[in-house]
């Protein structure tokens, strides 16, 4: 008895492979709206990511500096808020809100640091927030950080001082005071200056307008803190403030993590959804190069 013997078939022809600009346009299509609707998180992340950097060396500067430089300097802080009597000047403008003068002895510009460099940190992770503090509120300083807004005391702490820090929010490039308005009565938020951190707990929240300025002012024997930014969104006619009142003695692990680096802006999830969607776009391209099977005949199959 003989084995069956197989017939060859017709060698398979290898199918070509064939650019296809329609599937490549619509890929490209896709990946620019993908890129459009993650412009905002991966602008934030990258903003987020040069602050901490920028917050890492303002704290290795510090820890370097030699006694008794910080101590020194923040001494002269505190003499400034003592004689401090012109009131807070409107954001934006160069209008105090009371009737007294700067003491002309201090050059504000020059107090805790130089200027252009980072007067200290703030630290709120309830909002979402560290940042760096620079002096003033001008649309320079506010599109980089946090602005103290000169006339009010500067944040050192201290009986009958009310530090404003004022910050953007609703920035298509940074995260800044964006969830200010989300804080809550109770919550805590902390400042390191020169070394010295001082926390600070919630104690009222309000939306005011802007020519309201008997809120920021100093309050006998309390040491306050009042954060403020525009609401609402893209209309900015009002101002939300959040003031809170020193804790005293600071927590130690707000300490350890005032004088640590920051741990934002965390993962970037961004990257791996842009990295999944030009995989994707190129494998998609790929495929549509290659002509679909063509099914047997009838005939063939019989």
């Amino acid at each position: 008895m003989t084995a069956p013997t197989h017939v060859a078939g017709p060698p398979r022809l290898r199918r070509p492979w064939k650019f296809n600009w329609t599937a490549t346009l619509i890929v490209l299509m896709g990946l620019i709206g993908v890129g459009v609707l993650m412009y905002p998180s991966t602008a934030a992340w990258w903003s987020q990511y040069h602050q901490s950097q920028l917050i890492g060396s303002y704290n290795q500067s510090v820890l370097q500096e030699p006694y008794p430089h910080n101590e020194d300097r923040l001494a002269e802080a505190h003499a400034y808020n003592q004689a401090l009597t012109s009131g807070a000047l409107t954001v934006g403008e160069h209008k105090p809100t009371t009737d007294g003068s700067a003491n002309p002895t201090f050059d504000y510009w020059h107090l805790l640091s130089e200027p252009d460099v980072p007067l200290g940190r703030i630290l709120f992770p309830a909002a979402e927030v560290d940042l760096p503090i620079y002096h003033g509120t001008s649309d320079e300083v506010l599109l980089k950080g946090v602005g103290h807004l000169e006339g009010t005391a500067l944040p050192v702490g201290g009986a009958d001082t009310h530090a404003v820090l004022a910050a953007h929010r609703g920035l298509a490039s940074a995260t800044m005071f964006d969830h200010l308005d989300q804080v809550q009565v109770g919550d805590t938020f902390t400042v390191q200056v020169l070394g010295e951190v001082l926390t600070y707990r919630v104690v009222s929240t309000q939306v005011v307008k802007p020519e309201d300025t008997k809120t920021i002012a100093p309050q006998p024997g309390r040491d306050l803190i009042t954060l403020v930014t525009c609401t609402p969104l893209g209309i900015n006619t009002h101002r939300v403030l959040v003031t809170g009142e020193r804790v005293m003695p600071t927590p130690a692990e707000e300490v350890d993590r005032a004088l640590n680096n920051s741990d934002l802006p965390g993962f970037p999830w961004w990257a791996v959804i842009l990295g999944a969607a030009v995989i994707g776009g190129g494998l998609l391209i790929w495929r549509s190069g290659y002509p679909p099977k063509s099914k047997p005949s009838r005939k063939t199959q019989s």
